[in-house]
């Protein structure tokens, strides 16, 4: 089975977090909460408590077959660090599978590497991803080989669904 960073911190949409993290567990994959150096847990924007596994500054992504970036306010953060970005960059360039959902795309805008790439995201985000170059889909999941995307909570029965399929 696949081992899966999950990248967040503070103010994550907890269920965004939750429910795909449940997902890969349950078809047996690990999953590896990722987070800023020094966070033994952060609070999603619900008030659910998330514990972190690895620092950022631990993880290396040739260790890892998938990464997971959930929604809320936490990819925003994220993405103003460059041990983040370098992260999702490395994986983007690997053709590693990366899945992302709501204001998660938000941080593929910083790798540089969204030009061409097919994807979708929250409402609010989509214009940025535009600007950034990316072909952007209004739809419950978008895969585009190994991005898979998807813009709300409302989505995630799909998007679990596919993303446990990409690991198949």
């Amino acid at each position: 089975m696949s081992k899966i960073a999950v990248v967040v911190t503070d103010l994550v949409e907890d269920i965004e977090y939750t429910s795909p993290a449940n997902a890969l567990k349950e078809d047996g994959h690990t999953v590896v909460t990722i987070g800023f150096s020094g966070k033994k847990s952060v609070t999603g924007k619900h008030g659910a408590k998330i514990s972190i596994d690895k620092s950022i500054k631990e993880v290396d992504p040739a260790d890892f077959d998938a990464l997971l970036i959930p929604g809320g306010f936490s990819p925003d953060q994220l993405r103003s660090d460059p041990d983040f970005i370098d992260f999702t960059r490395k994986f983007l360039l690997a053709n590693k599978n990366v899945f992302a959902i709501c204001h998660g795309p938000q941080l593929f805008i910083q790798t540089g590497l969204v030009k061409g790439r097919t994807m979708t995201s929250y409402l609010t985000v989509q214009p940025d991803l535009y600007y950034a170059g990316a072909i952007v889909k209004d739809a419950p999941v978008v895969i585009d080989h190994n991005l898979i995307t998807s813009r709300t909570p409302d989505d995630l029965p799909a998007f679990n669904k596919a993303i446990t399929a990409a690991l198949k």
